[in-house]
């Protein structure tokens, strides 16, 4: 299935992308945003993470038709001081993030990120790391595993489904994603089984945070990503569920909202601050594209800017 990029023209425009400006995309995935920032750029250089290796090799020739101001890097965005100080590169316009899981990783039976499919439980964007899916179900301890559900998958009925898996293992590894959800269908009672939704579709999202890291990467990407931007320089961050959106939105209010203090208390002179919030509230898909990409109904759109000194300007 083709990836359908979510919120592209949003994203793009909140950037406000300049001819000869420095950009990093930090979710390259099938190339869609990076392809979109590239056309923009002439005289500029775009910088583009992924830890999916079959990604960049189907991106690189999307972007190769475009120009050849971008370099690839196969590395999780948490790298990103690491990497570009590497590659010598400075201050930057601009970054985006569009976090989750592509349509091609979902879509694909061999990654094991889908209850739809029966594969072996994988569900690592870097194929190249140890840790898998199915090192989580069969490795972990109870406890470990209700922190990953219950933190990761706001499962409510994180105790039955541990247990289920716990007592299972025993028996023999659990080793496929159909196995998986066997189990956690026969783990819940009924009438959690007939609401609306796939019943380990919050197991199967924590289970895949976990492998790859993606809260506390997404928190060091954000800090590191904030202190890199030019004065001038925008954040755009396409997030799809409400942990990751509130991640999002405090890292941003940190840096852009005074903070709450006690009005009793005098305080010297006013708070200066370094960042400006774009939108208070997130943008959200509009209906044609809603109409056009169902995975788009979840996806909310946050963006910040580094306030220029307009005293050294």
């Amino acid at each position: 299935m083709e990836h359908i990029s979510v919120l592209l023209n949003e994203s793009i425009d909140m950037l406000e992308i300049k001819e000869d400006g420095i950009y990093v995309d930090c979710t390259l995935g099938r190339g869609g945003h990076s392809s979109e920032i590239l056309k923009r750029i002439p005289h500029g250089h775009l910088y583009a993470f992924d830890l999916d290796q079959e990604a960049i090799n189907e991106s690189r020739p999307r972007l190769e038709a475009i120009s050849g101001n971008f370099t690839l890097i196969h590395a999780p965005f948490e790298d990103l001081n690491k990497e570009l100080d590497r590659l010598h590169v400075g201050q930057v316009d601009g970054i985006l993030m569009d976090l989750g899981v592509s349509s091609p990783q979902f879509d694909d039976p061999k990654r094991g990120f889908s209850y739809r499919f029966d594969a072996r439980l994988d569900m690592r964007m870097d194929q190249s790391q140890d840790l898998d899916a199915a090192a989580v179900v069969n490795t972990y301890s109870r406890e470990e595993l209700l922190r990953v559900l219950r933190e990761y998958g706001e499962e409510p009925n994180a105790s039955r489904i541990v247990n289920a898996i716990v007592s299972a293992r025993q028996e023999k590894p659990i080793e496929t994603t159909f196995e998986l959800a066997d189990l956690i269908k026969q783990a819940l009672p009924a009438a959690v089984l007939k609401k609306k939704g796939h019943p380990a579709k919050q197991t199967f999202q924590a289970l895949r945070m976990e492998v790859n890291r993606e809260l506390p990467q997404l928190r060091s990407a954000l800090e590191q990503g904030l202190d890199r931007l030019k004065p001038g320089g925008r954040m755009a961050v396409i997030t799809f569920h409400s942990l990751e959106d509130r991640i999002v939105k405090q890292a941003f209010a940190n840096r852009a909202l005074p903070k709450k203090v006690n009005r009793r208390v005098p305080i010297a002179g006013e708070e200066k601050l370094d960042y400006r919030l774009i939108n208070r509230k997130p943008i959200q898909s509009g209906d044609a594209e809603l109409e056009e990409n169902n995975r788009a109904h979840s996806a909310k759109l946050r963006g910040v800017e580094r306030i220029e000194d307009k005293e050294n300007s």
